[in-house]
């Protein structure tokens, strides 16, 4: 055999050598090739490029993580009953379906819209109508629930009765209240108005008995008061800013209240002087009572 012979023969020899050897290392990189990342897989691919393609060692796809599941929506709450009369129900619906037609009728004042909240308006006139008819039955037959009945009648002859009655017990009750009270009257000599109110306390002095006290702030009488006392003080005690003015006071205790200031009239005093002394009155306006030592 030739040399040639003999070197090609050496030749193939290596060639299916190495291409034995090539195989070998193959199919250990498909026996790794599940633990190797895809960057790995093509980097073999690469770098062992005569063993060509092959289809099996392509980059496994990436799996993404399976996405979180969704809450489950909360049940609706189940309605709460409504627990109150169904007639309150009723009359809460009807006053919005009054109130929805009027706003509707005012924005489109058609004839339709205009003429449904007419007639659902009337309906309800009627029902209150209805109410009152049976309240006023009600009434006649329950005198405690009768208003007619309670303080000033409205009929002519009941109101001669309730004010001769009246005009009796403040009489009674004015009398009695001159045992222990007295009127102070603040006046000043040059005041028209005092000149002009004095009889009238002189008048109603001598019909009730009561006493009145006069003081003078400027140190001077008036013809139906010709003694009097001058102010020693008590009416800046007492805030007198204003006269005439009247002042009802319990001269045992110091107990001293406003009954008015100006021209009054005797049924103003005896209405004035009757409410202030009624039982519980203090209660309405305490700061206005005042306690002075008149000893």
């Amino acid at each position: 055999m030739s040399t040639t012979r003999c070197l090609a023969a050496l030749a193939a020899l290596l060639g299916l050598l190495l291409a034995a050897w090539s195989h070998a290392q193959a199919d250990a990189a498909v026996a790794v090739a599940p633990a190797q990342s895809p960057a790995t897989s093509r980097a073999l691919f690469w770098d062992d490029f005569r063993r060509g393609w092959h289809f099996y060692e392509e980059p496994e796809p990436e799996v993404l993580p399976p996405a979180p599941a969704k809450p489950a929506a909360p049940k609706p709450e189940a309605r709460r009953r409504d627990t109150r009369a169904p007639e309150l129900i009723e009359f809460e619906q009807l006053q919005k379906r009054l109130e929805e037609y009027r706003n509707i009728a005012i924005i489109r004042p058609s004839e339709d819209n205009v003429r449904r909240y007419m007639q659902l308006e009337a309906q309800v006139v009627r029902q209150a109508s209805y109410f009152s008819d049976v309240a006023q039955r009600v009434a006649w037959a329950t005198p405690d629930l009768d208003m007619t009945l309670q303080g000033r009648p409205v009929n002519s002859r009941a109101i001669e009765v309730f004010d001769r009655e009246q005009a009796t017990s403040r009489v009674q009750s004015l009398t009695d209240l001159a045992r222990t009270h007295v009127l102070f009257f603040f006046f000043r000599s040059d005041c028209p108005y005092c000149h002009a109110f004095s009889p009238t306390l002189e008048a109603f002095s001598a019909r009730f008995g009561i006493q009145i006290v006069p003081i003078s702030v400027d140190g001077k009488g008036l013809p139906s008061f010709p003694t009097f006392r001058r102010d020693n003080g008590i009416a800046r005690t007492l805030q007198v800013t204003q006269v005439p003015a009247i002042y009802l006071a319990e001269p045992y205790t110091g107990k001293i209240v406003p009954i008015g200031f100006g021209v009054l009239s005797e049924s103003q005093l005896i209405e004035r002087i009757t409410t202030v002394t009624a039982p519980g009155a203090d209660a309405y306006a305490p700061s206005i009572t005042r306690r002075v030592n008149l000893q």
